[in-house]
């Protein structure tokens, strides 16, 4: 049979299939999340997250520099405390972790995008950001210690903050905090779209906090609702985010979707703990192509309408890229 078009001759060789390629990841794209804690020589492993360690600062600073040379433009730091506060106030510790962790990152790499994840989860005992919990946040009081932790972390060196709470006000609250002392230039990542999801879990071993009653349901999203997102996403922008991250990913391409589409403001997905340790342990039992599921899983998040990739698989990512340009 004759035909006149035939869409099998744009994919009949690898140089055809890379010239007519819509989505191209490149790592330019990165971020990478990294675990900053106390202490002096620590590289532990976390558990559940494979590849993925807790580092003092002396770690973090051979880490920055391995990916500063592999071309990643960022990282997103957590910090993690020697013990939890039960009032969640060390976040804003001038002194704390996470503060003499920017503060070094920032002398030693001053081109590097440090973006400093603002969340008081790390700093409670019961692994909940309110500063009190009964069940419930306390909406007011936390907004209060969000606002000294963004901005003791931008004095420390953080380029750019990601409340990453949910919390209603904390995106308008933190830019007043950052106007009010002179940061009007400090950008905001807002975690807009924060599901509460099981992709999510073993990140809960990456933090010494337990969470020992309830759950995250009351402020986080239910994973069942698609168009409140928007709703989320609008009054974020409106309060001042800067780009607005989804989070999980791989099962939320569509309103990775639905967000590119409606507002003209730069996207992040954040490949979560569990996406990453999924893959991870199948690989480890070598059943399936750890590479070829990495690139097909970040390029969907990409081809949905992600242009900043928050991964722990970045330093892997980069040398695939490099190899593959090669």
């Amino acid at each position: 049979m004759e035909l006149a078009k035939k869409s099998g001759r744009l994919r009949s060789s690898n140089g055809i299939r890379k010239l007519v390629r819509e989505t191209r990841l490149s790592v330019e794209d990165l971020v990478y999340p990294l675990y900053v804690t106390e202490g002096s020589g620590i590289r532990t492993e976390i558990s559940s997250m494979p590849g993925v360690f807790h580092l003092s600062i002396d770690q973090l600073l051979i880490e920055l520099d391995e990916i500063q040379d592999a071309g990643i433009p960022g990282v997103m730091l957590f910090g993690i405390p020697g013990s939890g506060n039960e009032a969640g106030f060390g976040g804003c510790d001038p002194e704390g972790v996470m503060q003499r962790a920017l503060r070094a990152a920032r002398s030693e790499f001053p081109e590097l995008l440090l973006i400093a994840d603002v969340c008081l989860c790390e700093n409670t005992g019961y692994g909940h950001c309110s500063p009190e919990y009964e069940g419930e946040v306390y909406n007011d009081a936390l907004l209060e210690l969000l606002c000294k932790t963004a901005v003791s972390y931008v004095r420390a060196g953080a380029d750019m903050v990601a409340p990453s709470d949910m919390i209603d006000g904390r995106v308008g609250a933190i830019r007043k905090a950052l106007d009010a002392e002179g940061f009007i230039n400090t950008a905001i990542m807002a975690c807009s779209a924060k599901y509460a999801s099981s992709f999510c879990g073993p990140f809960r071993k990456a933090v010494p906090s337990k969470q020992v009653q309830g759950d995250r349901k009351t402020w986080l999203m239910d994973y069942s609702n698609g168009k409140e997102v928007l709703r989320e996403v609008e009054l974020d922008i409106q309060e001042g985010a800067d780009i607005v991250m989804m989070k999980p990913a791989l099962a939320y391409l569509d309103i990775i979707g639905k967000v590119s589409g409606c507002y003209g403001v730069p996207v992040a997905a954040y490949q979560v703990s569990g996406e990453y340790f999924m893959v991870k342990a199948a690989s480890q039992y070598g059943w399936i192509n750890e590479k070829g599921m990495v690139l097909e899983m970040l390029t969907a998040m990409k081809r949905a309408g992600a242009g900043i990739l928050i991964t722990y698989y970045a330093k892997q990512l980069a040398t695939w890229l490099e190899e593959d340009n090669a």
